[in-house]
């Protein structure tokens, strides 16, 4: 399926028609399809990577944002479906590693197979996460929020417009994974890896355990110097540990131009 054939839902910024498995990445709150799109020269050439497009930003900025996880879930399990058909595998950021899960568990609900493995990061598993209020709060208080983990410059919360259009859609995020509650169901049937910044109060070494409860098989946990966004600054050493991690031969691909602009 090329890009054109995904809809709404997804982007993927490099057919690998000879890729022995997808990978289906989730972005943080308030994050976008664009900031895994530098993962295309990083990942092995075994890897096709696929990342979700949440409504309400970037090319979906005219589409209402979606604050309900069980919407948001339905609507990504309907769009990932004709993409299975051979090894898979999902990463979630943040709010995106409850997401992943969740879809991973939907999947199975649905009958499709499971996931080659489940890779999260910086957040704790969904039945030990702690829900905040963020998004109860006045602008101010989410600007700061952003401005703290340092994902959004804070000369482009300063322009009024700009302002107004980010905080709708992070406000939307923010609602959504604060009013989440998991589901109880069985462990996946699949591995599980978790990537933590060794500086990131949002999910530390403890944090990161907590993911076992999530798998019947043995967990693996990698740290990295960094914080929260610590997969910005090691991208090419996440790149490493995700092939590794999925067992893909590491080899940088060819530098070519993206399949679509």
């Amino acid at each position: 399926m090329h890009q054109s054939t995904l809809g709404p839902w997804l982007r993927r910024p490099m057919v690998r028609p000879e890729a022995e498995m997808r990978l289906v990445c989730f972005p943080h709150a308030g994050g976008a399809a664009s900031s895994f799109r530098p993962w295309q020269s990083l990942l092995p050439e075994g890897i096709e990577h696929v990342t979700v497009q949440y409504p309400g930003r970037e090319d979906r900025f005219t589409d209402s944002p979606v604050d309900s996880m069980d919407v948001l879930v339905r609507e990504v399990a309907d769009a990932l479906g004709p993409l299975l058909d051979g090894p898979y595998a999902l990463f979630g950021h943040s709010m995106g590693s409850a997401v992943a899960y969740e879809v991973a568990q939907e999947l199975r609900r649905r009958g499709f197979r499971a996931p080659v493995r489940l890779l999260v990061a910086g957040r704790a598993s969904p039945h030990h996460a702690v829900a905040g209020d963020i998004h109860r709060r006045g602008d101010g208080a989410l600007a700061d929020e952003l401005a703290r983990y340092g994902a959004t410059p804070r000369e482009v919360l300063a322009d009024p417009e700009l302002r107004a259009a980010i905080l709708g859609y992070v406000r939307s995020d923010y609602r959504l994974i604060e009013t989440y509650r998991p589901s109880s169901a069985e462990p996946l049937d699949c591995p599980v890896s978790v990537f933590f910044g060794s500086e990131d109060p949002e999910c530390g070494a403890r944090d990161a355990e907590t993911w076992s409860s999530t798998t019947s098989h043995p967990l693996t946990t990698t740290a990295f110097d960094g914080g929260h966004f610590f997969l910005v600054p090691r991208r090419a050493l996440l790149a490493e540990a995700i092939g590794r991690d999925l067992g893909v031969g590491f080899q940088r691909p060819v530098r070519t131009w993206p399949s679509t602009p």
